[in-house]
């Protein structure tokens, strides 16, 4: 018979009726499998920490959200941003889905065209634009999204250069409700310089404009900012069409969804406060339709939603490497989880579920990753069960931007694997090694 492990006693103030602001616990069962896999397997076999995303959570999710949109608008069109996760093996998932390529940089330009992507169906977004890049951009045909004066001639030199066209659309910036107002990125709506590229543009021969694009922000819960967006849009689409005789092609109305994680600092979790992508595409597609667009040449609506679609379909699995008391008398929680693999724990509060049996006890926590640095804090403060060295967790949703962030501080970057939809385990991203960094360094002779 197994020694029952021992819990010491601790003393706690009890609120009747309050346990606490989600529950009096986070979570009813370890999560022992995904997708039918122990993790504890998946562990043994691929190391700890391990990065592990279903591909059947992936399609659902994506399936989900194009049924939101395509029964509520006839056109419409995906494109996914490689920004937020470029593992090949997933860019690949959403190309078999039928999604475009959203990029922003010509690193991830050539990822696109090296994963198969027909060059026609990138949309190329960013204020970092080589060169090059544009060139390139332009003799394929791919859309290029003007984001700054400077582009827009460093494309028109190109164009009259190479005798070529180029499918270009405007990046606008606009108010839309939302604080702080996104207005880094392309020309404002409200002063008119948005109108003053337009008509740049559609004076100049050797510039087809295709599209209108706007990105609002990011972790975006108010569904109504993206009506104002798309409203805004359609409108200035409209009026291109009365000026200049000419039909847009697309309204790209950009990314933002709001994932189910939960915002650090937020009184209520993610899933209470996330919009679903029925309640998005509510109110951007009856923005579009109630307004003066004529139906026989309706805009194609384009969506780069990232965050939304991959942060489900990821876990993080890992292993409890110490406990310890702080002087105050909280107990920390020591994992070989860090900031460095774990970026949004930044601004995230994830939800951490142990991979095996766990006391019904629970006390206050830190969850501290294992970087010799003092903000390596995974979670500041957390209701959950003693665990033990070499006991086993999954983190959820980390599937978006994870997986690009993430860096190699004082610690090895672990694989990924992919969980198909048949059940069989793909590893489509090594770990690091010694070897990853002698093949990059180089030593002098003098040091040698």
């Amino acid at each position: 018979m197994e020694k029952i492990k021992y819990e010491r006693p601790i003393i706690r103030s009890i609120s009747v009726g309050v346990p606490n602001k989600i529950g009096s616990k986070g979570f009813s069962r370890p999560m022992t499998h995904i997708e039918g896999i122990a993790v504890k397997d998946l562990i043994e076999k691929y190391g700890s920490p391990l990065f592990v995303i279903s591909e059947k959570v992936l399609t659902d999710t994506f399936n989900d959200a194009k049924r939101a949109f395509t029964t509520r608008y006839p056109k419409v069109q995906f494109a996914w941003s490689y920004k937020t996760n470029y593992i090949d093996a997933v860019c690949r998932i959403y190309q078999k889905l039928g999604s475009w390529a959203e990029v922003v940089s010509g690193f991830e330009y050539h990822k696109a065209l090296k994963n198969g992507i027909d060059p026609t169906n990138i949309i190329f977004n960013g204020p970092d634009k080589s060169k090059a890049d544009l060139e390139l951009a332009i003799r394929n045909g791919s859309y290029l999204h003007i984001d700054h004066f400077d582009e827009l001639f460093e494309i028109v030199g190109l164009t009259n250069k190479l005798n070529l066209k180029a499918k270009v659309a405007v990046r606008i910036n606009m108010d839309t409700g939302i604080i702080p107002q996104w207005d880094r990125f392309g020309f404002n709506y409200e002063s008119g310089e948005a109108w003053n590229v337009v008509n740049r543009i559609m004076l100049n021969p050797n510039l087809e404009l295709v599209g209108l694009h706007c990105h609002i922000g990011t972790y975006i819960l108010s569904t109504n900012a993206y009506g104002q967006a798309a409203s805004k849009l359609a409108e200035m689409t409209y009026q291109i069409e009365k000026k200049f005789k000419h039909n847009i092609k697309y309204i790209d109305i950009g990314g933002g969804f709001a994932s189910k994680n939960t915002l650090r600092g937020a009184y209520l979790t993610g899933t209470d406060t996330c919009p679903t992508f029925d309640e998005y595409a509510d109110a951007i597609s009856n923005a579009l339709i109630n307004t003066g667009l004529n139906p026989k040449h309706l805009p194609t609506l384009i969506l780069e939603t990232g965050r939304a679609l991959i942060d489900d379909a990821a876990f993080l699995l890992g292993t409890v490497l110490a406990n310890k008391r702080l002087p105050d008398g909280r107990r920390s929680t020591i994992v070989d989880v860090g900031v460095n693999i774990l970026f949004t724990a930044f601004w995230y509060d994830h939800t951490i579920i142990p991979a095996q049996d766990y006391s019904s006890f629970n006390e206050d926590t830190i969850i501290y990753g294992p970087l010799c640095m003092n903000i390596d804090i995974i979670r500041p403060n957390l209701a959950f069960p003693p665990l033990n060295r070499g006991d086993n967790f999954v983190i959820l949703r980390v599937g978006a931007y994870n997986m690009t962030q993430w860096m190699q501080f004082i610690t090895l970057r672990p694989k990924v694997i992919l969980i198909d939809t048949t059940g069989h385990v793909h590893i489509i991203r090594e770990n690091e090694t010694e070897a990853t960094f002698a093949q990059m360094e180089r030593l002098p002779e003098y040091l040698k």
